[in-house]
């Protein structure tokens, strides 16, 4: 039997920041960076901007998010998650959930994505999204 998580690969890392534009152009001027893209989420009330390597692939890196209701900034809480690609978000949270694994957030997809995420959590409570790209 093949696991709907079996050939998980990393797909980026989110970090949380505090500023948008600055997170950008630190990313991108000074790390050399390529802001892939940029958009607002209303129903989390939130921003993301996704950048990735200079070279043109397609692999997306690192996931900014601007939470625009946050105020708390305590060191060491910007890793926001880690996404990990999977064949059947539902069928791997099902999975997942037999084997006692702490569901965050049931599989969803965000308005004009067509992705369907879901959130589980690892021992030390760092979330984990498992993202199911369509086509």
């Amino acid at each position: 039997m093949i696991l709907a998580y079996e050939k998980m690969k990393i797909d980026h890392a989110s970090i949380t920041v505090k500023d948008m534009d600055q997170s950008i152009d630190f990313y991108c001027k000074t790390l050399g960076l390529k802001l892939v893209s940029r958009r607002e989420i209303p129903e989390n009330r939130a921003e993301i901007a996704f950048v990735s390597g200079s070279d043109g692939d397609d692999n997306i890196g690192i996931e900014l998010t601007f939470w625009k209701e946050k105020r708390d900034w305590t060191d060491g809480d910007q890793l926001d998650h880690i996404a990990l690609v999977v064949e059947d978000t539902r069928k791997a949270v099902e999975e997942f959930r037999r084997k006692g694994v702490e569901i965050a957030k049931e599989p969803y997809s965000l308005v004009g994505s067509k992705s369907i995420i879901a959130f589980i959590k690892d021992p030390n409570g760092i979330w984990l999204e498992l993202i199911q790209r369509r086509k």
